[in-house]
């Protein structure tokens, strides 16, 4: 629903909501709840500006407000960094009745969910997300984790936060790789459910995707609440993913490959666009995509992501790391990988240990000499 003021609310089951809106950031204290006495509120170096209103918000209305620099990006998703946070937390004799807010981009939302779900085996948390890719996926399904050496997101919990604060104003100033990155979960919401988000791209965004930064964009206001909405629908059906909600997972398995293989130098969605279309040629060989309905859809696939300036394609020659990195994605099930393919558009299934010379045909298919993302 669109509430008077401007911003926009979408409810995930009964558990919680997504507000969006253009200058919400000093309403985060109202998701947190009445009793909550002690927050930390978790943040990256490069956002010391808005780290101070959500603070100034927060000690307005009473919260005794304990701050936690961390490292940017994927420096941050570690279990020592996890381990300074629970000192933290202890020291300040945080209870199960305070709270964990997260400012920042995908890695610090996954990293406090994960601190606020194990403290005390669960004490609340406010996702506040300042980046595309944090608004419309980390931050949203309760869905939290740190990674390891062996891979990303390994170790994690299931835990929904007690509410989700996207101000579009803070897009203003993010940079246009990463605006473009977190466009790759949007377009991939709308192959697997929503299309109209992909005839917005195409009509509207796809030509200038530096205007679309602007929070007085409709069209980005609309793509990040179809996105959200598609996700909220999918996570209140089945938070711990053990059905539905592995359709949010399309283009992830070959995409969270290429990031441990490239040691996580690749954006994520820039990993994940790639991952797209590497399903999109798996699905076609395997049967899923048949006739020129499906290769067209194909096509879609690298002409949508191409137009926004995301990869459609990885080098050549390292298919034994890719094919083990694969191996260890959290939706395998013992020696069985399993992808998320499209029968058609918005219509997604599973699909479960496909024979390995068809993995590494799709791989020639997407497979080019330099491993380097184009910016």
């Amino acid at each position: 629903m669109t509430e008077p003021t401007g911003a926009t609310t979408i409810p995930v089951g009964d558990d919680y909501d997504v507000v969006i809106g253009s200058g919400v950031l000093d309403r985060v204290g109202d998701l947190l709840g009445g009793d909550v006495e002690r927050v930390l509120v978790v943040h990256p170096p490069t956002l010391p500006e808005l780290t101070a209103r959500v603070s100034t918000a927060l000690e307005a209305r009473g919260y005794a407000v304990h701050v936690a620099e961390v490292p940017d990006a994927e420096g941050a998703k570690t279990g020592a960094v996890a381990a300074e946070l629970w000192g933290r937390l202890g020291r300040a004799g945080f209870t199960r009745t305070d709270s964990v807010v997260g400012v920042g981009g995908g890695t610090v939302t996954d990293l406090a969910g994960f601190v606020a779900a194990s403290w005390l085996r669960g004490v609340r948390v406010v996702q506040v997300p300042t980046t595309l890719l944090g608004m419309v996926d980390a931050a949203v399904g309760g869905k939290t984790g740190i990674n390891t050496t062996e891979g990303k997101n390994l170790v994690g919990a299931f835990h929904p936060p007690s509410g989700v604060l996207c101000d579009v104003d803070v897009l203003a100033t993010l940079p246009r790789d990463d605006l473009v990155a977190g466009l790759a979960e949007v377009v991939k919401c709308g192959f697997i459910a929503d299309p109209v988000i992909l005839d917005l791209i195409e009509s509207a965004v796809a030509d200038d995707v530096d205007r679309a930064r602007s929070a007085a964009n409709p069209h980005l206001r609309e793509l990040i609440e179809r996105a959200v909405r598609v996700k909220a629908e999918v996570v209140a059906a089945d938070l711990r993913e053990s059905s539905l909600r592995e359709i949010l997972n399309y283009g992830h398995t070959f995409g969270h490959a290429i990031e441990q293989v490239e040691h996580y130098t690749w954006r994520h969605g820039e990993a994940v666009s790639v991952g797209m279309v590497y399903v999109a040629e798996l699905a076609r060989l395997t049967g899923h995509l048949t006739g020129p309905e499906g290769d067209a859809l194909v096509s879609r696939h690298r002409s949508v992501l191409e137009s926004l300036g995301l990869p459609t394609a990885y080098a050549g020659g390292r298919w034994d790391e890719l094919l083990t990195a694969m191996r260890r994605d959290k939706k395998s099930r013992g020696s069985t990988l399993r992808f998320v393919v499209l029968d058609a558009l918005a219509s997604p299934t599973r699909l479960a240990g496909p024979d390995d010379t068809l993995l590494q045909a799709a791989y020639g298919l997407v497979s080019r000499r330099s491993g380097v993302p184009p910016h």
